[in-house]
């Protein structure tokens, strides 16, 4: 699905701790080697060696970039100012941009960092009506290692002409024991979000925003992931309305046992 003319390729950025491996086919993670606290790497993200089963559309969305909405329009049917809008849904709504979003694109490489803290740049330029979207959009996304332990991701989204909905998101899967380590259920994770927004039988939110207090969502305070799972149904799928800033969610992996 790579458009015709440009190659899909895999690029590396190293600060001789972290390793990663990340495409301009869907801007997307592939590989992230990383340090434990006893200094042994682990590929902690979820991906294939190389880029041909992203082309060939193996991944349910591994490690990419996916706009021009993240999430799901319902029925592929949207209004902005008066004007009503029909996307191509994969069934039965427009998911993360629809047949072909941003992850299934190839981005171009606008700088490429290999420095103390490597870095490198993808450009998208996204036309109007892909996909049924209003309006040229010109989307920038960074990757930079800034520590040992820590990658950081600047995503910006410029409407060029029209108004038009935005919401990117990084979809990558993180497995902190090792990515071939096996389900991530006994994983520890807090969210400081003491709402989240309900969804429909087909997971679409339903525009409600709701306390998690006395709910499976309850992340306040620090759990397994198994803990509640089997309450929710489906299991997790929902979106959570953050109370602060970046430093304050997080997830952590322990060895069985150790605590």
């Amino acid at each position: 699905m790579a458009d015709q003319g440009k190659q899909a390729e895999i690029f590396e950025l190293d600060n001789g701790s972290m390793h990663v491996k990340i495409s301009n086919y869907g801007c997307t993670i592939t590989s992230l080697s990383i340090p434990d606290k006893d200094g042994k790497l682990a590929d902690v993200v979820l991906g294939f060696d190389s880029v041909d089963p992203y082309l060939q559309g193996a991944g349910s969305y591994f490690g990419c970039i996916v706009g021009r909405v993240a999430n799901r329009i319902k029925n592929g049917k949207f209004t902005l100012n008066g004007v009503e809008y029909s996307l191509p849904v994969n069934p039965p709504n427009s998911l993360h941009g629809g047949h072909k979003g941003f992850d299934k694109q190839i981005w171009n490489v606008v700088a490429y960092e290999k420095n103390d803290t490597p870095s490198i740049t993808f450009k998208y330029p996204n036309h109007d009506d892909e996909e049924g979207y209003p309006g040229d959009l010109s989307v920038t996304a960074t990757y930079t290692l800034t520590s040992k332990t820590t990658m950081r991701l600047d995503m910006e989204a410029v409407a060029e002409n029209k108004a038009t909905p935005v919401n990117l998101a990084q979809h990558t899967y993180w497995n902190l024991a090792g990515h071939n380590s096996g389900p991530v259920l006994d994983h520890h994770i807090q969210i400081w979000a003491n709402h989240y927004t309900p969804v429909d039988e087909n997971t679409v939110p339903t525009g409600e925003i709701v306390s998690v207090k006395g709910t499976p969502f309850d992340f306040i305070l620090e759990k397994r992931i198994s803990q509640d799972i089997d309450k929710v149904g489906m299991g997790y799928d929902h979106n959570y309305v953050l109370d602060c800033g970046d430093e304050k969610t997080g997830l952590k992996h322990t060895e069985p046992g150790c605590c």
